[in-house]
Formats: structure tokens, sequence, C-alpha cells
């Protein structure tokens, strides 16, 4: 009854924010860029130089600062382009601009994660997430809730091995099966994860990005701040850096949710 009552209240204020603005609340979802900011394995660190960095005189403010930085384009916050694993496909330059703005919809799966590290969220989490709601998946960029982004400052844990850069990884992702049902069934924009992969860690063939990529849709990965998110309601602005030809780049991710709806935000039971 809670849940019915929480759902009609939403959707009334959706129904009633088109009509009369309400103030919102901007969730940043990107870590910061940095030293410390985590790799998936194998993959070149982030390093910046400070060039300049002092009174520069003869300018009216009279300092001067910048600098150069050096990075994979799949380090810390990103989106993994269709190129990154389906040859020819589109990189990110090509993504289109509405496909980068849509609601988003968060599928929790936090509770089995805490029991397995390499649980899946399924076709049933999907299904149970339109049947809480009441909405459908489409349109929407599906965010992937697993409390996975608690464990950020510690590589170790976020990557489930005790030697950071060694193999097989345990974290949670989405199954192969329910990528298929959704597009097959379901018109999403793309995919967005607390982890370093949609694919589970364990996993040393990756469907979930074959699926996924190979319908040209896009992933998110290393999201921040997923569990901040109301399971509906929030809206999502990705904002990649115009990396030309790169299969993937760091990405700014900002949600925007009326401030009524980020105070009754709550989740759908996941049994």
């Amino acid at each position: 009854i809670k849940m019915l009552l929480f759902l009609s209240s939403v959707i009334g204020l959706l129904s009633f924010s088109h009509s009369m603005p309400l103030a919102r609340r901007l969730i940043d979802m990107t870590y910061v860029f940095d030293e410390t900011t985590l790799r998936f394995p194998g993959y070149k660190e982030f390093k910046i130089d400070h060039l300049f960095n002092e009174t520069y005189e003869g300018l009216a403010s009279s300092w001067l600062q910048f600098e150069e930085f050096s990075s994979t384009t799949h380090t810390g916050t990103h989106i993994d382009a269709p190129a990154h694993n389906i040859k020819g496909e589109i990189t990110v330059e090509k993504i289109r601009l509405e496909d980068l703005f849509a609601p988003a919809a968060v599928i929790d799966i936090t509770a089995k994660a805490e029991t397995d590290p390499d649980a899946e969220a399924t076709t049933e989490d999907l299904l149970r997430w339109e049947a809480g709601t009441g909405q459908s998946l489409n349109g929407a960029i599906i965010l992937l809730k697993s409390g996975w982004g608690r464990k950020w400052n510690d590589s170790q844990a976020f990557f489930g091995n005790t030697d950071y850069g060694t193999f097989p990884l345990h974290f949670p992702g989405i199954s192969a099966d329910a990528c298929q049902w959704l597009v097959e069934n379901r018109s999403i924009k793309g995919i967005g994860t607390e982890t370093a992969s949609i694919d589970k860690g364990s996993t040393t063939t990756f469907p979930a990005h074959a699926i996924i990529l190979g319908h040209k849709l896009f992933i998110l990965e290393n999201v921040a701040n997923i569990d901040k998110l109301p399971i509906y309601g929030a809206n999502l602005f990705v904002l990649p850096m115009k990396v030309g030809k790169g299969s993937g780049a760091p990405t700014r991710i900002i949600a925007s949710i009326p401030e009524v709806i980020y105070k009754m935000r709550i989740n759908v039971p996941e049994n």
C-alpha cells in the first residue's frame, strides 16, 4: 500500500511539474579524475602535470595556471561507445545527443550483491521494476544499483581481488539474458553501473557488452551516487568528452530530480 501511495504521488508530481516548475536537486554522478582514480587492470592510470602555476606579469589577473593530462578513454566515470567492442561501430562523437538525455531507471540488486559479489541483474529484476513503478523501461537509461559505490576508495574491495591488477575480478553486473531481453523487448538508451563493467567481474567473455554495444547502445561505468537517486523520477544528462574516433571517453553525468521526489525516494523490494 505504501508503495502504491508513493508511486501515485510521484506520477502526480511529475505530471504537475509539466505545468508548474518544481525546485530540483542536481546530483553529480561522476568521480573526480586524479592520480587516485581507479582503472580497469591493465589500463594506463590518469596523470596530470602542472605546466604553469605561478604569478605571470603582464596579465590583468597576474596569475596563470594550466596543466596537461593523460589517460585511457576508459578510466574513472566514462562512456563505452559501440566501437569499444563492435568492429566498425560508432565512436563517441557520433552518439546522438537525444540519447544522452533520458530518465533513469534504477534497478536495485544490492541485497543479492551483499551475499554474492558476482550477482547479476536478471530479467525478473527488470520486470519487477516495471511492475513496482507502473512505468516502462522504454526510453530510459538503466542504472544498476549494487552498493559498490561505497567501495570506490578501496581498490581491492572495488575489484574484488586481493592484489590490484590481477584476475579474476569479482563485482556485480547484468546477465546476458537480461540484456538480450532488453534489446528484443524494450527500447532503452543505455545501461550504467556503479562497478567497473556491466558484465560481472568474473566474466572472461563480456557478453553483456557484446549485446548492448552490438545494438548501438552505450554503457556507463564507474557511475557515482546511484544510491542517491529514486528508483524513478530522475532525469540524466550524460556529457562525454567529444573524443573523435574514441571508443570511450571520460564523462560528466548529472541527475536532475524534483526536490519533493528526492525527499520521498524509495526502493522497489527485491523480493
